[in-house]
Protein backbone atom coordinates (compact mmCIF):
# COMPACT_ATOMS: atom_id res chain seq x y z
CA UNK A 1 0.00 0.00 0.00
CA UNK A 2 2.96 2.23 0.95
CA UNK A 3 4.23 1.88 -2.36
CA UNK A 4 1.39 2.68 -4.56
CA UNK A 5 0.92 5.87 -2.25
CA UNK A 6 4.35 6.80 -3.09
CA UNK A 7 3.85 6.03 -6.65
CA UNK A 8 0.96 8.38 -7.19
CA UNK A 9 3.10 11.22 -4.93
CA UNK A 10 5.69 11.00 -7.42
CA UNK A 11 3.68 10.67 -10.49
CA UNK A 12 1.85 14.17 -8.44
CA UNK A 13 5.31 16.13 -7.83
CA UNK A 14 6.36 15.13 -11.55
CA UNK A 15 2.82 16.89 -12.74
CA UNK A 16 2.92 19.54 -10.78
CA UNK A 17 7.11 20.19 -11.90
CA UNK A 18 5.84 21.01 -15.78
CA UNK A 19 6.00 24.46 -17.08
CA UNK A 20 4.17 26.21 -19.66
CA UNK A 21 7.56 25.83 -21.80
CA UNK A 22 7.04 22.19 -21.43
CA UNK A 23 3.89 21.94 -22.64
CA UNK A 24 4.27 24.36 -25.22
CA UNK A 25 7.81 22.01 -26.82
CA UNK A 26 5.68 18.93 -26.32
CA UNK A 27 3.31 20.37 -28.83
CA UNK A 28 5.75 21.76 -31.32
CA UNK A 29 7.51 18.37 -30.80
CA UNK A 30 4.00 16.68 -31.50
CA UNK A 31 3.50 19.40 -35.00
CA UNK A 32 6.58 18.41 -36.36
CA UNK A 33 6.18 14.53 -36.18
CA UNK A 34 2.24 14.94 -37.39
CA UNK A 35 4.11 16.98 -40.67
CA UNK A 36 6.83 14.41 -40.98
CA UNK A 37 4.48 11.38 -40.85
CA UNK A 38 1.75 13.56 -43.39
CA UNK A 39 4.88 13.72 -45.32
CA UNK A 40 6.74 10.46 -45.83
CA UNK A 41 3.11 8.76 -46.22
CA UNK A 42 1.67 7.50 -49.81
CA UNK A 43 5.02 9.14 -50.95
CA UNK A 44 8.25 8.16 -51.93
CA UNK A 45 9.68 9.22 -48.68
CA UNK A 46 7.92 6.55 -47.19
CA UNK A 47 10.24 4.01 -49.07
CA UNK A 48 13.15 6.09 -48.48
CA UNK A 49 12.60 6.16 -44.66
CA UNK A 50 11.93 2.31 -44.37
CA UNK A 51 15.49 2.19 -46.52
CA UNK A 52 17.28 4.44 -43.60
CA UNK A 53 15.75 2.16 -40.82
CA UNK A 54 17.40 -0.75 -42.40
CA UNK A 55 20.58 0.53 -42.19
CA UNK A 56 20.09 1.88 -39.02
CA UNK A 57 19.52 -1.42 -38.28
CA UNK A 58 22.61 -2.79 -39.86
CA UNK A 59 24.99 -0.02 -38.02
CA UNK A 60 23.43 -0.88 -34.48
CA UNK A 61 24.24 -4.68 -35.27
CA UNK A 62 27.74 -4.51 -37.13
CA UNK A 63 28.59 -2.31 -33.93
CA UNK A 64 27.12 -4.87 -31.19
CA UNK A 65 29.01 -7.55 -33.26
CA UNK A 66 32.15 -5.55 -33.82
CA UNK A 67 31.50 -5.68 -37.51
CA UNK A 68 34.70 -3.15 -38.27
CA UNK A 69 34.21 -3.16 -42.00
CA UNK A 70 30.92 -3.36 -42.58
CA UNK A 71 30.39 -0.23 -39.23
CA UNK A 72 33.31 1.89 -41.01
CA UNK A 73 30.97 2.18 -44.33
CA UNK A 74 28.20 3.08 -42.61
CA UNK A 75 28.97 5.48 -40.24
CA UNK A 76 30.98 7.14 -43.52
CA UNK A 77 27.91 7.03 -45.50
CA UNK A 78 25.58 8.54 -42.56
CA UNK A 79 28.08 11.66 -42.27
CA UNK A 80 26.76 12.30 -45.77
CA UNK A 81 23.68 10.67 -45.74
CA UNK A 82 21.48 13.68 -44.93
CA UNK A 83 23.23 16.19 -47.29
CA UNK A 84 22.23 13.77 -50.21
CA UNK A 85 18.91 13.59 -48.85
CA UNK A 86 18.45 16.57 -49.03
CA UNK A 87 19.86 17.14 -52.54
CA UNK A 88 17.76 13.79 -53.99
CA UNK A 89 14.16 15.50 -52.31
CA UNK A 90 14.46 18.56 -52.82
CA UNK A 91 11.16 18.98 -54.49
CA UNK A 92 9.38 16.46 -51.61
CA UNK A 93 10.85 18.46 -49.14
CA UNK A 94 9.67 22.35 -50.78
CA UNK A 95 6.81 21.30 -51.34
CA UNK A 96 6.24 19.74 -47.56
CA UNK A 97 7.49 23.08 -46.09
CA UNK A 98 5.28 24.87 -48.52
CA UNK A 99 2.23 23.45 -47.78
CA UNK A 100 2.83 23.12 -43.94
CA UNK A 101 3.23 27.18 -43.94
CA UNK A 102 0.06 27.55 -45.93
CA UNK A 103 -1.83 25.12 -43.46
CA UNK A 104 -0.57 26.99 -40.06
CA UNK A 105 -1.05 30.14 -41.35
CA UNK A 106 -4.51 29.69 -42.28
CA UNK A 107 -6.24 29.10 -39.23
CA UNK A 108 -5.19 32.81 -38.30
CA UNK A 109 -6.51 34.35 -41.91
CA UNK A 110 -10.13 36.03 -41.65
CA UNK A 111 -13.26 34.85 -43.21
CA UNK A 112 -13.67 35.45 -46.83
CA UNK A 113 -15.23 39.06 -47.36
CA UNK A 114 -18.67 39.02 -48.55
CA UNK A 115 -17.71 40.96 -52.66
CA UNK A 116 -15.03 38.10 -52.05
CA UNK A 117 -17.08 35.37 -51.82
CA UNK A 118 -19.60 36.47 -54.32
CA UNK A 119 -16.86 36.85 -56.82
CA UNK A 120 -16.08 32.87 -55.54
CA UNK A 121 -19.60 31.96 -55.79
CA UNK A 122 -20.37 33.37 -59.26
CA UNK A 123 -16.90 31.85 -60.43
CA UNK A 124 -17.56 27.95 -59.38
CA UNK A 125 -21.07 28.38 -61.17
CA UNK A 126 -19.62 29.52 -64.78
CA UNK A 127 -16.38 26.61 -64.46
CA UNK A 128 -18.99 24.25 -63.78
CA UNK A 129 -21.54 25.16 -66.37
CA UNK A 130 -18.27 24.94 -68.96
CA UNK A 131 -16.85 21.90 -67.06
CA UNK A 132 -20.08 20.48 -67.98
CA UNK A 133 -20.23 21.34 -71.61
CA UNK A 134 -16.48 20.37 -71.97
CA UNK A 135 -17.34 17.42 -70.39
CA UNK A 136 -20.16 16.60 -73.17
CA UNK A 137 -17.99 17.15 -75.99
CA UNK A 138 -15.04 14.96 -74.46
CA UNK A 139 -12.49 18.32 -74.20
CA UNK A 140 -9.48 17.77 -72.01
CA UNK A 141 -9.51 20.70 -69.34
CA UNK A 142 -7.28 21.52 -66.54
CA UNK A 143 -8.36 24.13 -64.12
CA UNK A 144 -6.35 25.33 -61.02
CA UNK A 145 -8.12 27.55 -57.94
CA UNK A 146 -5.36 28.88 -56.15
CA UNK A 147 -5.43 28.94 -51.94
CA UNK A 148 -3.03 30.19 -49.56
CA UNK A 149 0.01 28.93 -51.32
CA UNK A 150 0.92 31.30 -54.12
CA UNK A 151 1.75 29.71 -57.66
CA UNK A 152 3.71 32.30 -59.06
CA UNK A 153 6.31 29.99 -59.84
CA UNK A 154 4.00 28.14 -62.20
CA UNK A 155 1.57 31.15 -63.56
CA UNK A 156 5.06 32.64 -65.30
CA UNK A 157 5.28 29.43 -67.05
CA UNK A 158 1.56 30.42 -68.72
CA UNK A 159 -0.53 33.58 -69.86
CA UNK A 160 -1.45 36.18 -67.83
CA UNK A 161 -5.41 36.60 -69.01
CA UNK A 162 -6.53 38.50 -65.50
CA UNK A 163 -10.04 38.31 -66.70
CA UNK A 164 -13.52 37.74 -65.17
CA UNK A 165 -14.62 34.33 -65.01
CA UNK A 166 -17.11 33.08 -68.14
CA UNK A 167 -17.92 29.59 -68.72
CA UNK A 168 -17.48 30.86 -72.69
CA UNK A 169 -13.79 32.49 -71.54
CA UNK A 170 -12.88 28.65 -69.84
CA UNK A 171 -14.52 27.00 -73.04
CA UNK A 172 -12.66 28.87 -75.85
CA UNK A 173 -9.27 28.24 -73.85
CA UNK A 174 -9.92 25.03 -73.89
CA UNK A 175 -10.96 24.21 -77.55
CA UNK A 176 -8.64 22.41 -79.07
CA UNK A 177 -7.57 24.67 -81.51
CA UNK A 178 -6.52 27.07 -78.91
CA UNK A 179 -3.23 28.11 -78.52
CA UNK A 180 -3.72 28.01 -74.87
CA UNK A 181 -5.41 24.48 -74.71
CA UNK A 182 -2.35 22.48 -73.71
CA UNK A 183 -2.15 24.26 -70.47
CA UNK A 184 -3.90 24.96 -66.86
CA UNK A 185 -5.97 27.61 -66.43
CA UNK A 186 -5.26 28.95 -63.12
CA UNK A 187 -7.98 30.66 -60.96
CA UNK A 188 -7.19 33.55 -58.56
CA UNK A 189 -9.46 35.30 -55.87
CA UNK A 190 -12.13 34.10 -58.47
CA UNK A 191 -10.47 35.59 -61.60
CA UNK A 192 -9.46 33.78 -64.28
CA UNK A 193 -5.67 34.37 -64.21
CA UNK A 194 -3.20 32.93 -66.44
CA UNK A 195 -3.78 30.26 -68.93
CA UNK A 196 -1.27 27.90 -70.42
CA UNK A 197 0.33 27.06 -67.34
CA UNK A 198 2.51 24.09 -67.04
CA UNK A 199 2.25 22.13 -63.85
CA UNK A 200 4.84 19.29 -62.05
CA UNK A 201 3.82 15.48 -62.81
CA UNK A 202 3.37 13.30 -59.79
CA UNK A 203 5.19 11.27 -59.10
CA UNK A 204 3.56 9.03 -57.14
CA UNK A 205 3.57 5.38 -58.11
CA UNK A 206 0.96 3.89 -57.10
CA UNK A 207 -1.70 6.01 -59.68
CA UNK A 208 -3.07 3.46 -62.00
CA UNK A 209 -1.54 3.08 -65.42
CA UNK A 210 -4.48 4.08 -67.47
CA UNK A 211 -4.65 7.92 -66.07
CA UNK A 212 -3.07 10.28 -68.68
CA UNK A 213 -0.50 13.18 -68.18
CA UNK A 214 -3.62 15.80 -67.97
CA UNK A 215 -4.44 13.86 -63.99
CA UNK A 216 -0.77 13.14 -63.05
CA UNK A 217 -0.42 16.80 -64.03
CA UNK A 218 -3.38 17.95 -61.40
CA UNK A 219 -2.46 15.32 -58.59
CA UNK A 220 0.90 16.63 -59.18
CA UNK A 221 -0.09 20.01 -58.62
CA UNK A 222 -2.10 19.69 -55.60
CA UNK A 223 0.44 17.46 -53.90
CA UNK A 224 2.76 20.57 -54.10
CA UNK A 225 0.59 22.50 -52.73
CA UNK A 226 -3.15 23.26 -51.53
CA UNK A 227 -4.87 23.87 -54.67
CA UNK A 228 -8.28 22.57 -55.38
CA UNK A 229 -7.48 20.91 -59.02
CA UNK A 230 -10.66 20.40 -61.75
CA UNK A 231 -9.84 18.14 -64.60
CA UNK A 232 -11.72 16.85 -67.35
CA UNK A 233 -10.70 13.87 -69.15
CA UNK A 234 -10.23 14.12 -73.05
CA UNK A 235 -11.21 10.37 -73.68
CA UNK A 236 -14.14 9.78 -71.41
CA UNK A 237 -15.27 13.06 -70.73
CA UNK A 238 -15.51 12.21 -66.70
CA UNK A 239 -14.66 15.23 -64.32
CA UNK A 240 -11.89 14.78 -61.29
CA UNK A 241 -11.06 16.81 -58.83
CA UNK A 242 -7.99 16.58 -57.30
CA UNK A 243 -7.01 17.89 -53.75
CA UNK A 244 -3.85 16.58 -51.21
CA UNK A 245 -2.90 14.06 -54.26
CA UNK A 246 -5.98 12.08 -53.87
CA UNK A 247 -8.46 12.15 -56.77
CA UNK A 248 -11.74 11.89 -56.82
CA UNK A 249 -13.69 11.37 -59.77
CA UNK A 250 -17.55 10.77 -61.85
CA UNK A 251 -18.86 14.55 -60.86
CA UNK A 252 -21.95 16.32 -62.45
CA UNK A 253 -22.49 19.77 -62.68
CA UNK A 254 -24.11 19.47 -59.55
CA UNK A 255 -22.34 17.47 -57.49
CA UNK A 256 -18.73 19.33 -58.79
CA UNK A 257 -20.26 22.83 -57.47
CA UNK A 258 -21.33 21.08 -54.61
CA UNK A 259 -17.86 20.09 -53.68
CA UNK A 260 -15.80 23.12 -55.28
CA UNK A 261 -18.31 25.39 -52.39
CA UNK A 262 -17.33 23.15 -49.85
CA UNK A 263 -13.73 23.16 -50.46
CA UNK A 264 -12.70 26.78 -51.42
CA UNK A 265 -15.66 28.59 -49.70
CA UNK A 266 -16.95 27.05 -46.19
CA UNK A 267 -13.87 25.29 -45.78
CA UNK A 268 -11.64 28.94 -45.32
CA UNK A 269 -14.25 30.19 -43.57
CA UNK A 270 -14.27 27.67 -41.00
CA UNK A 271 -10.30 27.66 -41.09
CA UNK A 272 -9.94 24.37 -41.41
CA UNK A 273 -6.40 23.03 -40.70
CA UNK A 274 -6.35 19.66 -40.76
CA UNK A 275 -6.46 18.18 -44.55
CA UNK A 276 -6.45 14.08 -44.49
CA UNK A 277 -4.63 12.63 -47.97
CA UNK A 278 -6.94 9.46 -49.09
CA UNK A 279 -5.71 7.47 -51.83
CA UNK A 280 -6.14 7.45 -55.59
CA UNK A 281 -9.58 6.09 -56.59
CA UNK A 282 -8.71 3.30 -58.99
CA UNK A 283 -11.02 3.48 -62.01
CA UNK A 284 -9.93 3.15 -65.59
CA UNK A 285 -9.99 5.95 -67.49
CA UNK A 286 -7.65 8.35 -69.16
Amino acid sequence: MDTIIEYFEYVANQLMSIRIVDVIDILLVAFVFYYTFKFVRDRRAGKLLMGILFLITLLVISDLLQMRALNFILTNLFSVGIIAIIIVFQPELRSALEKMGGESLRGFKGKLDKDGESVLHSSISEICVAAENLSNSKTGALIVFERSTRLGDYIRTGTIIDAQTSSFLVSNIFFNKAPLHDGAVIIRKGRVHAAGCFLPLSTNSDIVKELGTRHRAGIGMSENSDSVVLIVSEETGIISVAVDGELKRGFSRKTLEERLEKLLITEENNALTGRVTGKIFRKKSD
